[in-house]
């Protein structure tokens, strides 16, 4: 929760909202996309014996990402899944352009919400 506090702060202060909301979105977006980069160049070591995930695991994790399937990306914002969800789309070599526009969105709705939340009379310019 801590980039949604700093935004909530910041939008108190009477900061101009839409820098602050394209900040904050591409931030926590290019997070993302580290992890699906991680998630496509990590699975070439799935064979090594140090390798985190078991291919029980992963076999799991695909099928209950192929039944939500990309669309479940716009909640990669979400704490405690949205890190593991935009991993296992780099695994699932889910296409970048998607994957990037769904995780955008979802996170950019987030931080609208927050900006929302402020309760105050907001900037947005």
């Amino acid at each position: 929760m801590g980039s949604e506090a700093v935004l909530f702060a910041l939008v108190r202060e009477g900061k101009p909202v839409w820098a602050l909301l394209l900040v904050a979105t591409a931030g926590n977006t290019l997070g993302s996309v580290i992890n699906y980069a991680l998630g496509r160049w990590l699975l070439h070591f799935q064979d090594r014996r140090w390798f985190v995930f078991k291919a029980d695991q992963l076999d799991r994790v695909t099928q209950t990402f192929n039944r939500y399937g990309r669309w479940s990306l716009l909640f990669a914002w979400l704490p405690v899944v949205g890190d593991p969800l935009t991993f296992v789309a780099g695994v699932l070599r889910v296409p970048f352009w998607p994957f990037l526009a769904l995780v955008a969105v979802g996170k950019a709705a987030r931080y609208g919400l927050v900006i929302c939340a402020s309760n105050y009379s907001v900037n947005w310019f």
